[in-house]
């Protein structure tokens, strides 16, 4: 059985999705230090000038978890957000499907970055027909840290296999831990798919909102099919 595993992410990109298809059994890491300059809160949509970035404004002391990070409204990023997605997708060929989630989601007001993360991850999931059990790490409440957490998650959900990124193995993956425990490890062979995108030249890698408003419900295949596209 593969478990595969990661934090929150604010409008995760491609590969993010292709790992959860891939897995038996999926663990959200919703309970670990929020990384101040990764992808959490951020991620890039096309438009007529190219990729563009989305932020979330949060406050995040040194230290915090993701899942007590709380998001600045201060800041006016929901109509800025909203604005963005509006006119780089209104012509795309599945506006009309997807638009309606987007514009009620913007409408309403967050409180925490994983609340608006969760409630944008499931959506993602009903329209790319991922029926991969999800599980949250915070519910789970395994012990240990770093990649021995990993492997108690792992175990915990009846894993034999951790699916990864090849970058965690320079990042922060011990796979001697892994070996040591009786876990398989394996990593995840990305190329990014190239599928028919508005204005423009093709981006690779950008929000999984890019592939939805573009593909529809070739969506799924297009991202599974992602492999077969470096043979």
């Amino acid at each position: 059985m593969v478990v595969g595993a990661h934090q929150s992410h604010y409008l995760p990109w491609l590969r993010y999705f292709e790992k959860i298809a891939r897995c038996d059994a999926f663990v959200v890491l919703d309970d670990i230090q929020y990384s101040k300059n990764g992808w959490q809160n951020r991620n890039k949509v096309k438009g007529a000038n190219g990729a563009t970035l989305l932020t979330v404004p949060v406050h995040a002391p040194l230290g915090e978890v993701i899942n007590r990070v709380t998001i600045d409204n201060r800041v006016n990023w929901r109509r800025k957000h909203w604005a963005t997605i509006q006119q780089c997708y209104s012509r795309a060929p599945y506006a009309d499907t997807h638009v309606p989630f987007f514009e009620a989601t913007y409408a309403r007001e967050w409180g925490l970055l994983h609340e608006l993360n969760r409630h944008m991850f499931e959506y993602y999931l009903e329209a790319l027909e991922i029926r991969t059990p999800i599980h949250y790490s915070s519910e789970m409440k395994t012990p240990g840290e770093a990649t021995a957490r990993l492997v108690n998650a792992v175990k915990a959900v009846g894993g034999t296999a951790y699916y990864s990124g090849a970058y965690a193995l320079d990042a922060y993956l011990d796979a001697d831990t892994l070996v040591a425990a009786g876990i398989e490890l394996v990593l995840q062979e990305w190329t990014a798919p190239v599928y028919s995108q508005l204005h423009g030249e093709f981006i690779p890698d950008l929000a999984i909102i890019d592939l939805l408003m573009n593909c529809g419900p070739d969506a799924r295949s297009i991202l599974l099919g992602a492999r077969e596209h470096a043979t």
